[in-house]
């Protein structure tokens, strides 16, 4: 299986920039209501700011030409109302904005984590978990200025801009035209910064990944690192990922900031037209001093949305990237999934049929892991799978929870195919353990109710009792409320009990112990089997160990070896065989 570590940069499909955009905003649009409240708190805030230039004019040309004191005095008032007005109006806008970006941020990573639950388990398989942590966390949160800004940047600057360009050429063409003759300088500065841009982002977003998944993965396994004394090996990767990181980010950056001295230079370019040929070619003297005062504030104006508009741009372009990322696994189509009509499955008895299965992993279908596999399992037997590692027996009890589907034959459970009902009703009648199995952060009681969040306390100690837990857990100080941190502070045979009676607790129909008695020491494993012995009577189960106490009361025991059902029978019959599972058999004896 092709795994994506954290030195390889994520592959993602390549979208059209306008289509991510589109379908980014379908999100803002859901929100419509508010949308309409802030454009006509905009609209009345953009007009206050368009009139201050022809307030500023009047004051000059009018009142102060004609020493109308009281005139400016009531004009300035007039000001004050005005701009106190559009502050307050600014103020609910960012307000209203804030709240709806976070919202939208909010069903974002609400939708990701929803369908990234939904996808096989190749998904997980095939890249470190901290690139899944750098999408859901990063990615996520860099659209929230962007979603805000479209709104309150976006619609009042462009809507100022136009008014702006408008105002002018009414007031004077020559004038406006001279002030706005560096636009397409400005125009080919943007569309470089969109072609070059968007890639450097991009890569930022890839290396962010990496360094995220490395120090996923290194922290994870702290205890590895520190066993082998290997800080100054980890501390040298991740200096290296730190500089493919900061070089990404300058490289990104310094092209986002050449936006700026543009302006600038456009704006200053602008201003000097204005008065040269103002002053030069259409000899406006000192009587327009209120209609030049107008100008460069229209000016000044006209270019202050401009920057602006050009720094929401660069953020779009560098958000955009987290955009394409998270819209690039939500179009990730699960593996598995509920197949059109699927029904829920009854109650089952626990019969479950393997009709010719063949398996291959999607990206090796070259390989078969599983080839023509058949059995049929009564309700209630056990069945103990062993062969070497690799051979299949985990894969086997995978296709039976449907972690993955049969790329051959077909899988039934009580006659129904595995395939015709829904995950959620298959699942939910099966416990699976394996000896890794985790514990969350939270009491034991919160653990052991996991997947029954309904049980009783009597139900929760019944389950304990049945594996051995309950003594263990009691003479702890808060008992059953103890805290753990992921199992920390516990021996690998209690965090493996807790999970027992976390599975048991269930009541499953069909239960799944893969190596689920590897961390627990013999004189537990006795507790732990006549617990199961006695809760799981007339449940099927298939059990993977290499444990002989596990296996030996078991039904039938299944011997699996290149890419299939080499042997099967009880444990007397297949020695008596003398075949693969005597040779098993005795190289276990020896040990």
């Amino acid at each position: 299986m092709a795994v994506n570590s954290f030195r390889q940069d994520e592959v993602q499909r390549d979208v059209p920039r306008r289509v991510t955009l589109v379908r980014l905003y379908r999100y803002l649009f859901a929100f419509k209501k508010e949308i309409i409240i802030v454009s006509a708190i905009m609209a009345v805030t953009v007009t206050i700011a368009l009139l201050n230039p022809l307030i500023i004019e009047r004051a000059v040309n009018v009142h102060v030409a004609g020493r109308d004191v009281e005139g400016l005095i009531k004009l300035a008032l007039t000001a004050l109302i005005l701009n106190g007005i559009w502050l307050a109006g600014v103020k609910a806008r960012m307000l209203i904005m804030g709240r709806v970006s976070n919202q939208i941020v909010m069903k974002i990573r609400e939708e990701l984590y929803e369908h990234i639950q939904t996808l096989g388990l190749t998904f997980f398989d095939s890249r470190p978990t901290g690139k899944i942590l750098a999408r859901i966390i990063g990615d996520v949160n860099s659209l929230k200025d962007m979603m805000s800004d479209s709104v309150t940047t976006l619609i009042p600057d462009a809507l100022t801009v136009i008014a702006v360009i408008a105002i002018m050429v009414v007031k004077s063409p020559w004038l406006a035209l001279s002030a706005l003759a560096t636009l397409p300088v400005l125009g080919l500065g943007v569309y470089l910064v969109m072609i070059l841009g968007h890639k450097r982002w991009q890569v930022l977003r890839q290396k962010t990944s990496n360094l995220s998944a490395y120090i996923h993965e290194n922290f994870s396994g702290i205890r590895v690192v520190q066993s082998f004394a290997a800080e100054r090996e980890s501390e040298a990767a991740f200096e290296q990922l730190m500089a493919e990181h900061q070089n990404a980010f300058i490289r990104a950056v310094r092209l986002a900031d050449s936006i700026g001295p543009v302006i600038d230079v456009t704006w200053g370019l602008g201003s000097f037209l204005l008065y040269y040929i103002g002053i030069r070619v259409l000899h406006m003297g000192s009587a327009d001093v209120g209609t030049f005062l107008a100008f460069a504030t229209y000016l000044s104006m006209f270019w202050s949305p401009i920057r602006n508009l050009a720094s929401l741009y660069n953020k779009i372009v560098n958000n955009i990237s987290g955009a394409e990322r998270i819209f690039d696994i939500l179009d990730t189509e699960p593996e598995i999934g509920d197949a059109a009509g699927a029904q829920e499955i009854p109650p089952i008895e626990g019969r479950v049929e393997f009709d010719h299965v063949s398996f291959a992993y999607p990206d090796e279908p070259e390989r078969a892991v599983l080839s023509d596999v058949s059995f049929d399992i009564r309700p209630g037997e056990t069945i103990a799978l062993v062969g070497p590692t690799g051979a299949g027996k985990t894969t086997i009890v995978n296709l039976i929870a449907r972690f993955y589907d049969a790329t051959a034959g077909q899988i039934r459970i009580d006659g129904y195919p595995v395939e015709s009902v829904t995950i959620e009703s298959l699942r939910s009648q099966m416990g699976v353990m394996t000896q890794d199995n985790f514990l969350f952060t939270g009491t034991i009681r919160e653990n052991i109710c996991y997947g029954k969040l309904d049980a009783t306390q009597e139900e929760m100690e019944e389950a304990a009792k049945a594996v051995g837990a309950h003594d263990f857990i009691m003479k702890l100080e808060k008992g059953y409320d103890t805290e753990l941190q992921g199992g920390s502070g516990l021996s690998a045979g209690q965090r493996q009990l807790i999970a027992f009676a976390r599975t048991l607790l269930k009541h499953p129909r069909i239960l799944i112990l893969d190596e689920a008695t590897a961390n627990i020491d013999t004189h537990t494993e006795r507790l732990v089997q006549r617990g199961i012995a006695a809760l799981l009577a007339g449940r099927t189960s298939f059990v993977i160990a290499h444990r002989l106490s596990t296996i030996k009361q078991a039904s039938r025991i299944f011997v699996v070896d290149q890419q299939g059902i080499q042997e099967e029978g009880t444990h007397e019959e297949l020695l008596r065989k003398k075949g693969l599972y005597y040779q098993l058999h005795r190289a276990a004896s020896r040990r």
